[in-house]
């Protein structure tokens, strides 16, 4: 796990109430199918959108191959790439090693990260995948909770996986906001339920009363990317769908502002 990098002090920040927040699986940094290596592209695409908080799923941290196919690979993890100068503060969690490299989910902030762990959500003969939670100073001393999600593509591994979530979600501070975002790989639409448990809503679901459709990118189908929220409210969620985003991964991205 990657420590977060160039920190901010508190003084500097701003007041808000509220922040822009955009979950997208990069897919490391591939179009669909694998046909182009688009990273450089999506570094624009996500800047031009300004989001506050960037949640990433399939980040590559490294790959010694794709260096030397591709030319105009960065020598720099892909996650601190799309960092660039516009967020600040970011943090890695690796979940799955090859001998190649390795990938995982990713933050970037423009607040300043006071801490993060990766919890290992791995089920015996699934994919590696992994929960990322990070904690934001935000001004006036508050705190706000992300929890960078990927989960696996086997429906009994993935229920798993959202009982480790709620048993996550049960050790933070109750009247703390919390933003849940990422790939839940959840095309049966069973997150819903459990998460409410736990006092979170999913923005899409509560504003047109389903979860967005995000995957495949071109013609999307599935509702398989999330955002939810607890203690915070959420105006005009968006499913970014036009282009260049449907060229530059084979998920949609999902965009909300988070009002605290």
């Amino acid at each position: 796990m990657t420590q977060a990098q160039r920190p901010v002090e508190l003084s500097q920040v701003e007041p808000v109430s509220a922040l822009r927040v955009l979950t997208v699986n990069v897919h490391k940094g591939f179009s669909p199918l694998n046909r182009r290596y688009v990273l450089p592209e999506l570094r624009e695409a996500v800047r031009a959108h300004h989001a506050d908080v960037v949640f990433l799923q399939e980040v590559l941290g490294s790959h010694s191959r794709h260096a030397q196919r591709h030319p105009g690979w960065s020598p720099l993890p892909q996650y601190e790439f799309l960092a660039d100068s516009l967020w600040p503060m970011f943090a890695y969690g690796r979940n799955a090693v090859y001998p190649e490299g390795e990938h995982g989910n990713a933050l970037l902030s423009k607040f300043p990260i006071l801490e993060h762990h990766n919890f290992d959500v791995s089920v015996d003969g699934s994919e590696q995948r992994g929960l990322l939670h990070s904690v934001l100073a935000l001004p006036g001393e508050r705190r706000l909770h992300t929890i960078c999600v990927h989960l696996g593509l086997d429906e009994r591994q993935r229920t798993q996986q959202l009982h480790l979530l709620c048993g996550l979600l049960d050790t933070l501070p109750e009247d703390a906001p919390v933003v849940i975002a990422g790939d839940f790989n959840d095309w049966r639409q069973r997150a819903d339920t459990l998460l409410a448990s736990r006092g979170l809503f999913e923005v899409f679901t509560r504003a047109y009363g389903a979860p967005a459709r995000s995957f495949p990118a071109r013609w999307p189908l599935l509702r398989l990317d999330r955002i939810y929220l607890r203690n915070a409210r959420a105006h005009e969620p968006r499913v970014m769908s036009r282009k260049p985003w449907s060229h530059l991964s084979d998920h949609l991205p999902l965009c909300v502002e988070v009002l605290l």
